[in-house]
């Protein structure tokens, strides 16, 4: 049973004033499963972010399917698409992405704003997400009073906000210094060991290695998808 599938995907984007064509993505075939801990990896030009935009139902493809949970998403309008993003995706991204002018709380409560959520219930699952990533003492702060680390905390409850059924991460470490990155990654290994599915970008090799299965992309073709190698696992290394 797959949470997500992608059947023969496909992305060309036309090169703007020109007739040209650019394939990012060049019909993949992947599924994934509940409770999955994937990292997709490639460098620059691979198709990853294309492919995130779309597993994330931020873009269509050109050809072939996705399927969220058996439904077939990859030719719904842009209100659909919305919903599914509200409701059964989490975001979590390299530069955070919080506004400002809110507080964690409020920042925490945007996305059940957007889904009518009560004013009640938005503050107490908010409370509750806070003091899982251990921001609670810090709860009415602003973005730019808290660390980078505490950001991204606030960025992976916000995530989880709406109980999505797949967590998509974008270099989640790529702003982070080398400990605070270590201890926002053990956050993930926490939520993938509490059963989410979490679909994560990444460039670093060390950061693959703590997945379940790696993802290697090029020129938009998918060239490896297997394990880490066991020696390189957080288990293996007493971690």
């Amino acid at each position: 049973m797959f949470i997500a599938r992608v059947e023969q995907l496909s992305k060309v984007y036309a090169k703007p004033g020109t007739s040209v064509q650019v394939p990012a993505l060049r019909g993949i075939d992947l599924d994934f499963e509940p409770g999955e801990y994937v990292a997709i990896c490639g460098h620059s030009g691979s198709g990853k972010s294309t492919l995130m935009n779309i597993l994330g139902c931020l873009d269509r493809p050109t050809a072939g399917r996705y399927f969220i949970e058996q439904q077939d998403v990859s030719q719904l309008n842009d209100d659909e698409l919305s919903d599914i993003r509200g409701r059964r995706i989490g975001f979590v991204f390299q530069n955070f992405n919080l506004i400002a002018q809110l507080s964690v709380l409020e920042n925490l409560e945007v996305p059940l704003f957007y889904q009518g959520v009560p004013r009640r219930e938005r503050a107490r699952r908010a409370g509750s997400l806070a003091e899982s990533v251990g921001l609670l003492a810090r709860e009415q702060h602003r973005p730019m009073e808290l660390s980078g680390g505490e950001q991204q905390r606030v960025a992976i409850a916000r995530a989880l906000i709406n109980d999505p059924v797949i967590v998509l991460a974008d270099e989640p470490t790529g702003n982070l210094d080398t400990a605070t990155g270590l201890a926002i990654l053990e956050v993930f290994d926490q939520l993938h060991a509490q059963g989410k599915t979490i679909i994560m970008i990444t460039h670093e090799y060390d950061v693959a290695q703590r997945t379940q299965r790696i993802v290697n992309l090029r020129d938009g073709l998918v060239i490896s998808d297997q394990p880490p190698e066991p020696e390189a696992t957080p288990q293996a290394q007493g971690a």
